[in-house]
């Protein structure tokens, strides 16, 4: 895959350079009126180019670094669900019972005046 990417890098090139050696002429850009620059043909396409690329460039970084940091948020949630859900579980702790006898309760009555 790297040498394909290399030969369509040197193919632009090529295409490139002969596109600027036959328009390298002179040219007058007025850049504001009565501010004129002469320059090259080929010199005004790669300014204008990277006048439109610069900001759309600086766009896609902040973008991306944007979601590279909620998705390391993301992985960091996942990492310690992971974490939780791995870990063993303790038994809760139990309480002695008392071994059961068949003898009925005995009924209390709350309203005797009797005192025994």
């Amino acid at each position: 895959m790297g040498i394909l990417r290399t030969i369509i890098w040197v193919v632009l090139t090529a295409v490139l350079v002969i596109f600027a050696m036959a328009n390298w002429r002179v040219v007058t850009v007025t850049i504001w009126p009565g501010w004129e620059a002469e320059t090259k043909l080929p010199l005004v396409i790669l300014g204008s180019f990277l006048i439109g690329m610069v900001p759309m460039w600086i766009a896609l970084r902040t973008s991306r670094w944007s979601l590279k940091r909620r998705l390391e948020g993301s992985e960091r949630q996942l990492a310690d669900m992971r974490a939780l859900a791995n870990r063993p579980v303790e038994p809760a702790p139990v309480a002695p019972v008392a071994p059961e006898t068949n003898v009925p309760p005995q009924p209390t009555d709350l309203f005797s005046t009797d005192k025994p």
